[in-house]
């Protein structure tokens, strides 16, 4: 039975019943996508990349899974391979992130939480056989239990680079569970896996409990590309400014840029001041660009 560390503060009430996690066209409209992602915590969107876009993002990641190291913890996988910086390694990963459809979702999503959000976490993860699965949990567990759970902190995207199968390590969710009492275990009828096909994109929020699954084929891997959103006014997990320095990041659009967070904030979350330059204080990111 997969068991569970349940982050988060408040408890909210348990809501009772079973749940799937529901497939959704991208033709459906915005509004049915996030009623979904509300009532379940994660929604599937199908097809959303052609096999073209899947394939050229798995030839850019190639040379530094090759390179990596397999996890060395249960919860990281023993079988897992696990890289970062994928805004600047990975150019067509920079236009998943800008996704229009994924952006205006999110934007809806967390919109009563913040002024605006930013990239908080990219990765390429590759789950290999003979991996066991992962402690389910949630994502909103990295600031601890300092942030009231009625407020969501992030929307979260898994891209299916490769299908994703329940047999090759799909990602286990327990739909429902951004509502259970944050102690709450669930039970093996309550856990589904987000099985889709490459080119297809899991949705799910902060709240909601879910863990890599365990890959129990002979010989097949499982890549997803995870790219994460949160918060305007939270720190994000990946450090954008090493993991993409200006020295990049500066032939990025201005729109990819003010993503990771090179910019200002409510309005003066961010700034800086050149060390090197005098008569220059307290200025955007954005003029290191200009």
């Amino acid at each position: 039975m997969l068991n569970a560390a349940a982050f988060g503060d408040a408890s909210l009430p348990i809501e009772i019943g079973l749940f799937l996690i529901q497939h959704m066209n991208a033709s459906e409209s915005n509004e049915s996508i996030l009623q979904a992602l509300k009532t379940d915590g994660a929604v599937i969107l199908d097809s959303l990349l052609p096999k073209s876009t899947t394939s050229k993002i798995a030839s850019e990641l190639k040379p530094y899974l090759d390179a990596c190291p397999q996890g060395v913890s249960d919860f990281a996988g023993t079988s897992t391979k696990r890289i970062g910086a994928l805004m600047a390694r990975s150019p067509t990963c920079r236009d998943l992130a800008l996704h229009p459809l994924i952006n205006d979702l999110c934007a809806e999503y967390l919109k009563d939480f913040a002024d605006g959000y930013q990239l908080h976490f990219t990765q390429a993860i590759e789950i290999a056989p003979s991996e066991s699965t992962q402690l389910l949990h949630r994502d909103r567990g990295v600031w601890g239990g300092y942030i009231n759970r009625k407020i969501e902190t992030q929307f979260s995207t898994i891209w299916a680079i490769t299908d994703f199968t329940k047999e090759n390590g799909a990602t286990a969710i327990a739909p429902g569970s951004q509502s259970w009492d944050k102690d709450r275990v669930p039970s093996e009828d309550e856990i589904f896996y987000a099985e889709m096909k490459a080119g297809s994109v899991l949705l799910y929020g902060g709240s909601v409990m879910h863990g890599g699954g365990s890959n129990t084929t002979e010989s097949e891997t499982r890549l997803g590309v995870l790219l994460h959103y949160c918060l305007s006014w939270l720190r994000q997990e990946e450090n954008q400014y090493l993991s993409c320095p200006p020295q990049i990041a500066k032939e990025f659009s201005p729109e990819l840029r003010e993503l990771m967070g090179y910019s200002l904030v409510n309005p003066i979350l961010g700034y800086f001041s050149p060390h090197d330059e005098k008569g220059v204080e307290l200025v955007s990111p954005k003029r290191l660009f200009e």
